[in-house]
């Protein structure tokens, strides 16, 4: 897929418009950049599940997102124009999913004083076979997210530290004789983690058709201090398991992930051996001004990173473990059946 591909849409109606603002005490250009950065979005906009680019270049873009509406996943296809001179951020939608037809818009970001910047996050849109039913469930969907993703920035851009210091990611790699097939069906049934895994307290799961999960657990992290979680998860493709947590530790503002699973084989004197990858993957935006209660006061920021970072990476990579366990178990298992044939 290039930037080049023809934009497809299904038939609408009439245009109809939105619009959003909201003042944040910080300069534009950081606030800017927290919105240019699309691969931050699913630890800043809490409606945003996961991202993935299908090109890009220094001031354009096209991706694919995946984020709650109105309590359901959709996902869609889209072009941007970054401009960060102007502080303008256009974008259209090319490939939307039902009811909306088309959609787009731009984010500008106008100096409001020294120290402040003026948002605003415009829309516009056409509903499948103009339904008003569908205009309206749009525009709930729009006013909804929009305010949430405006108060998402104001206060991260308010906590006076470059996005880059309270946004990161990490990964822990674990790999294993047997199937990815198996590995990943095993990080999929996270309604049995409590029976599978030492740090899961208790977990519950639904999942639908679309293979949308939503997944509440309390785990236990090295220290012994619980907290509960909740998650949607997506099941990608039977090689990928993406999530993006909406109740979250106090430390976090933000929190999602991937579950990676790739199948090689391994060289050997017998023509090799089936092996998988597994990577578990976090992007996770942290709380300043929660640090001093959670983990004492004097503790740096990037002290509060390195607790991060150590407390989800050991629960991670007891998972990890477990997983590649489980699929060297059943690999064995095969290996055995198949000698005594």
């Amino acid at each position: 897929m290039t930037g080049q591909e023809p934009v497809e849409r299904p038939a609408g109606g009439a245009r109809h418009e939105r619009v959003h603002t909201m003042t944040v005490a910080a300069p534009a250009e950081g606030v800017y950049d927290l919105v240019a950065d699309v691969t931050r979005w699913p630890a800043v906009f809490g409606p945003t599940v996961h991202v993935e680019h299908r090109w890009r270049d220094a001031g354009a873009e096209r991706f694919q997102l995946w984020a709650t509406a109105n309590g359901e996943v959709k996902t869609w296809t889209s072009r941007r124009t970054l401009d960060p001179v102007a502080g303008r951020i256009t974008f259209e939608q090319e490939r939307s999913q039902a009811p909306i037809a088309s959609m787009g818009g731009e984010w500008s970001f106008s100096p409001d004083g020294p120290h402040s910047t003026l948002i605003t996050l415009r829309h516009h849109f056409t509903a499948v076979g103009d339904d008003p039913a569908a205009v309206e469930w749009i525009g709930v969907a729009l006013d909804r997210n929009s305010e949430a993703e405006l108060a998402s920035l104001r206060r991260i851009a308010e906590l006076g530290h470059p996005p880059s210091d309270l946004v990161f990611a990490f990964e822990d790699v674990e790999r294993t004789p047997g199937r990815a097939a198996d590995a990943y069906e095993y990080i999929r049934r996270g309604d049995l983690w409590a029976d599978r895994l030492p740090h899961v307290r208790s977990a519950r799961m639904t999942e639908d058709a679309d293979g949308v999960q939503e997944l509440t657990m309390e785990t236990e992290t090295a220290d012994g201090s619980t907290h509960r979680t909740s998650s949607t998860r997506l099941l990608l493709g039977g090689s990928r398991i993406v999530y993006t947590q909406h109740v979250l530790p106090a430390l976090l503002l933000g929190h999602s992930g991937q579950w990676i699973f790739e199948e090689d084989v391994t060289p050997g004197p017998d023509g090799g051996a089936l092996a998988t990858t597994v990577t578990a993957r976090h992007l996770v935006a942290v709380d300043p001004a929660a640090v001093p209660t959670v983990l004492g006061t004097g503790t740096t920021l990037a002290e509060a990173r390195a607790f991060v970072r150590d407390a989800l990476g050991a629960n991670s990579r007891v998972t990890l473990r477990s997983a590649c366990a489980y699929a060297a178990d059943r690999a064995a298992v095969a290996g055995a059946r198949a000698g005594q044939r």
